[in-house]
């Protein structure tokens, strides 16, 4: 993978994702708030991405863009993700010097020197020559990665493919580290990387055995995995202490990305806002399938961003590991009793959970002690159970009380029980007996 933002990507394919086709091409500019022909320009780069890799698989899994969106119980987040990841907004120069490069140590190790050599042969006419300064950076950058090793031994260093967790397993042992990828991956907090780890795993079992499937999930939010594009650039500015500046556009807002333009003259003023951050803790939520960024604003203090409306992110200066540490307390203690990330003021909610009737195993304390933080059961009887729990807010944990039906009755706050019957009530009156007159 390359190391260019690919920010214009991430949000047309999610755009396109979440809405199946229904809007025409001008609404979809504009919701993206790019120009139809900018629309156009990424579709047929994308279709070309995809005849690319299509020549390289089988007629029969061949895939033209539409069939990739395409609603599929058993194949919704492979097909996407690995294709925009494949797809990366990558300059056309480090895209072929990257796999130059990969390509001449697959089979012997070589030096700097050597590398360049192969660039200057290899590498294309109309395209510029790379310096001793770019290829070094580009072995770093592969190094870092794990996508390559550096040889032991004196200087000149050598480089050569880090391919042994293929190559030093049998048969046996690769197909049981697949099995172990292929469940965490669909199991655990969804990861672009652990797709692509089962997909180069797939490849290489192709090559001893043909395996069949032994397991097949159902992710409901592999949209939302595309926002891990952002993790590893906030990852290392939390661990390097960094400030970070992005350009942020609400989901509730009505645009979602606007193009960088490169001519003064056509620039067009951008819906977004220009923020300046100290970044203190990313959060995932499970349920919604989406990612948040938490940290602290000279202009605001402690503030939260939904990961998916981060765009243009560059790591500013570095501050101070004491500054950095009573940053992350203030945060701590705002989001003590926090649900997931709300910082509002703390309440106490009380609520009866119902058991089960019949001899049917009980779910509903089950799932109560295995969800519910770390509120406490204080009473129960044959019929019922007390659960409590302080928490900053009502709003987050509204969702999960709602989503027990009527094995829930809330008791405290009075304003919570009150919103509750309300709701229900609503409701109620969706399914109301419907009297025709003929």
């Amino acid at each position: 993978m390359a190391r260019e933002s690919f920010d214009k990507e991430i949000q047309f394919l999610r755009l396109l994702v979440l809405t199946s086709g229904a809007y025409t091409r001008q609404q979809f500019a504009e919701r993206l708030g790019i120009s139809v022909h900018t629309f156009d320009k990424t579709i047929k780069r994308l279709k070309e991405i995809i005849y690319t890799m299509s020549n390289e698989l089988p007629a029969h899994q061949e895939k033209e863009l539409t069939q990739m969106l395409r609603y599929s119980y058993y194949d919704s987040s492979d097909p996407m993700l690995l294709f925009l990841f494949r797809a990366k907004s990558l300059k056309e120069s480090e895209s072929i010097r990257l796999s130059l490069i990969l390509k001449a140590i697959q089979e012997q190790a070589l030096t700097a020197a050597e590398i360049i050599d192969v660039c200057h042969e290899q590498l294309p006419g109309d395209l510029p020559l790379p310096d001793e300064k770019t290829i070094r950076s580009d072995l770093k950058y592969l190094e870092e990665v794990g996508v390559i090793r550096k040889e032991t031994g004196g200087r000149p260093f050598r480089y050569r493919i880090h391919h042994e967790i293929v190559t030093g397993l049998h048969d046996e042992e690769l197909t049981d580290l697949y099995d172990f990828v292929d469940v965490m991956a669909n199991t655990q907090v969804p990861s672009v990387q652990g797709y692509l780890l089962r997909d180069n795993l797939k490849k290489a079992r192709k090559q001893t055995e043909a395996a069949s499937e032994l397991f097949l999930y159902k992710y409901h939010f592999y949209s939302r995995i595309l926002d891990e594009a952002h993790l590893y650039t906030l990852f290392r500015a939390i661990r390097q202490r960094r400030r970070i500046s992005f350009l942020y556009f609400s989901p509730k807002s009505g645009k979602r990305y606007t193009s960088q333009n490169t001519n003064p003259l056509f620039e067009k003023e951008s819906t977004g806002k220009q923020e300046l951050l100290l970044p203190l803790k990313v959060i995932y939520d499970h349920q919604y399938g989406r990612w948040y960024l938490l940290g602290h604003s000279k202009r605001l203090g402690i503030t939260k961003y939904r990961v998916e409306g981060l765009t243009q992110i560059e790591e500013k200066e570095s501050v101070l590991e004491e500054e950095f540490a009573r940053k992350c307390a203030a945060l701590e203690e705002k989001i003590h009793f926090s649900w997931l990330i709300d910082t509002g003021q703390p309440v106490k909610i009380k609520v009866r959970f119902y058991h089960p009737e019949g001899n049917e195993p009980n779910f509903i304390k089950h799932r109560v002690q295995q969800q519910g933080q770390w509120g406490m059961i204080t009473e129960e009887n044959e019929d019922s159970f007390l659960f409590e729990i302080m928490v900053n807010g009502t709003m987050e944990i509204r969702p999960w009380l709602r989503s027990f039906g009527s094995s829930c009755e809330v008791l405290e706050p009075p304003y919570l029980r009150r919103e509750f019957i309300n709701e229900w009530k609503e409701i109620q009156s969706y399914y109301e007996s419907i009297r025709e007159n003929i």
